[in-house]
C-alpha cells in the first residue's frame, strides 16, 4: 500500500510540474505577438516557437512514447529548423496537446510501472528516470522562454507570480 501511495504522489507531482510549466509558457506566449514568438536574439539561437516545438517533441518521445507506449516518430532536427511562422496559437495548441497526452500517460502508471525498464532516445532508462529527465528538461526550457519573453518585453512584461506577504517575500530577498 505504501508503494502505491508513494507512486501516486510522485506521479501527481510530475503531472503538476508539467502542467505548471505549460501554464507559465502560455502566460508568456499570451503576452507576445506571432512575430515575437519566432524572434531570435541571434540567428543561431532558438526562438520561443522552436523551443515549444522542441518541448513537444521531447515530451512526446520520453513520456507519451517512452513511458506511455505510443509510437516514437520524433524528428528532432525539424523542431529547431522550423521557420514556418505558424501562429502562436497553433504552436501553443501543439504543445498543449502533447502535454495532455503526457498527463494521461503518467496517470495510467502504477507503482510497478515506475521501475519498468525503457529504452528511450537510445538510452537505457526506467519509467521514473524518464519522467524525471523529461520534467526537468521541460522546466529548464520554460525558464528560457520566460527569459526570452522578458528580454523582448522589458518593463511591459507581466509577471505570472508576484509575492505577497511575509511568507512569500523575505525582507532580505530580491524584489520582483
Amino acid at each position: 500500500m505504501a508503494d502505491s501511495q508513494q507512486a501516486k504522489i510522485f506521479l501527481q507531482s510530475a503531472r503538476d510540474v508539467l502542467s505548471e510549466g505549460f501554464r507559465k509558457i502560455e502566460h508568456c506566449v499570451n503576452q507576445l505577438t506571432d512575430e515575437q514568438v519566432w524572434w531570435r536574439d541571434r540567428p543561431q539561437m532558438n526562438s520561443i516557437a522552436n523551443l515549444m516545438l522542441h518541448l513537444s517533441g521531447n515530451v512526446r518521445q520520453w513520456i507519451v512514447s517512452g513511458v506511455g507506449g505510443e509510437a516514437d516518430n520524433r524528428n528532432r532536427p525539424a523542431e529547431f529548423s522550423d521557420r514556418s511562422d505558424r501562429t502562436k496559437g497553433e504552436i501553443l495548441a501543439i504543445l498543449q496537446g502533447t502535454c495532455g497526452e503526457a498527463d494521461a500517460a503518467m496517470a495510467r502508471q502504477t507503482a510497478a510501472d515506475l521501475v519498468s525498464p525503457r529504452k528511450i532516445q537510445g538510452f537505457d532508462s526506467d519509467v521514473t528516470s524518464a519522467i524525471m529527465h523529461c520534467i526537468s528538461h521541460f522546466r529548464g526550457h520554460t525558464q528560457e522562454i520566460i527569459h526570452l519573453t522578458r528580454l523582448q518585453l522589458g518593463e511591459k512584461y507581466q509577471f505570472d507570480f508576484v509575492p505577497q506577504g511575509a511568507a512569500q517575500v523575505s525582507a532580505s530577498g530580491p524584489k520582483l
